[in-house]
């Protein structure tokens, strides 16, 4: 349901230094042009109001704020849709980025009860460039005010086209971080963890079995002839093999188990618990069911050690695992081997 605002009465200073504030104060995008729209109703005389938002991807606009406007009306009115081609006022005046005067305001839905309409396009400039975000609607009980009262609405529209930028640039600016913090901690390629990533929860991971006094197993798994899989189908090949790998590893483990990329062609699982044997055997043969990639099988070694019997430490359990892992390799590969640290 869009926000509501009732209207004020000040003086013109007091109101536009409210809007000043309701654009440089408020961290709710809705409660800014709320009030914006309140204001804007309130300095030259309309009954009722909305504001919409463009959304470009989806060429539509969509109902944001109200006032003056019962919930079922503002329920019913709903969006704008194929704003590049609508006749509808809303659509042509965000359109042409110029206000448009409404003799009817029955054109305008959200505006139920006016008799008439004034739309403003909310407008920013970028790069020299006239950018429309939505539109500012006002309905009058009446006819409509003369022009020099209807341009007092005018810095109020543009002032709620800034805290759409705003807040646009802001969301667009956490998208951002967000991908940035997810391409720090993930592999490009397969989407799992990367090294540095699962080195850190290793150390976690460790730290935390040796607290609580539990069991917990870390494998290593290497693709097996990796470098004839590229060497027969390319790089593509080689990187398709890491991808249907991954998947499997990501498909196949636990909510407590954590895989990633731990080098080009191998992959790490931490898994708390007893069970990590059953669960890296598991990942082998769904590997092993793999179709063929660039004509060759694709199976993986897979070596295995466990907290607290194998290492302490994880460098420790990464040394034994790394072992082990050679050992399945150096059997034929398509298995899991669990070596002890050798003594002295």
């Amino acid at each position: 349901m869009p926000s509501e605002r009732p209207l004020h009465e000040r003086s013109d200073s007091a109101l536009f230094a409210a809007a000043a504030a309701a654009v440089a104060r408020s961290d709710d995008l809705d409660d800014a042009l709320a009030e914006l729209l309140g204001l804007a109703g309130e300095h030259i005389g309309a009954s009722v109001g909305a504001i919409y938002m463009l959304d470009a991807d989806q060429d539509e606009l969509g109902l944001a704020v109200t006032f003056g406007a019962a919930a079922e009306v503002a329920d019913d009115a709903g969006s704008v849709k194929s704003v590049s081609e609508s006749h509808d006022p809303l659509a042509s005046a965000t359109r042409s980025r110029h206000p448009l005067a409404v003799d009817d305001a029955g054109h305008v839905p959200v505006l139920r009860g006016a008799k008439t309409a004034y739309v403003l396009p909310l407008v920013v400039r970028r790069d020299g460039i006239e950018i429309a975000l939505g539109s500012m609607a006002l309905g009058f009980a009446g006819p409509l005010p003369k022009a020099a009262t209807l341009r007092g609405a005018e810095p109020l529209a543009d002032l709620a086209a800034v805290a759409v930028e705003r807040a646009l640039a802001v969301s667009l600016g956490s998208e951002r971080a967000e991908w940035f913090d997810r391409l720090a901690h993930t592999d490009p390629l397969t989407g799992l963890a990367n090294r540095r990533t699962v080195d850190r929860l290793l150390e976690l991971e460790v730290a935390r079995a040796g607290r609580q006094g539990v069991a917990l197993s870390v494998a290593l798994f290497e693709v097996d002839r990796f470098d004839e899989i590229q060497r027969a189908g390319g790089n593509a090949a080689g990187d398709e093999a890491l991808r249907l790998v991954a998947q499997i590893l990501a498909e196949s483990v636990r909510l407590v188990d954590t895989v990633a990329r731990y080098a080009e062609d191998q992959f790490m699982l931490i898994a708390p618990g007893p069970d990590g044997l059953i669960v890296a055997e598991r990942l082998v043969r769904g590997i092993a069911a793999l179709a063929p990639v660039g004509g060759k099988t694709v199976t993986v070694s897979a070596g295995i050690a466990s907290f607290p019997m194998d290492g302490r430490t994880s460098d420790e359990l990464l040394e034994v695992a790394t072992r082990a892992m050679a050992a399945a390799r150096q059997a034929g590969g398509g298995r899991v081997v669990a070596e002890t640290p050798a003594a002295g």
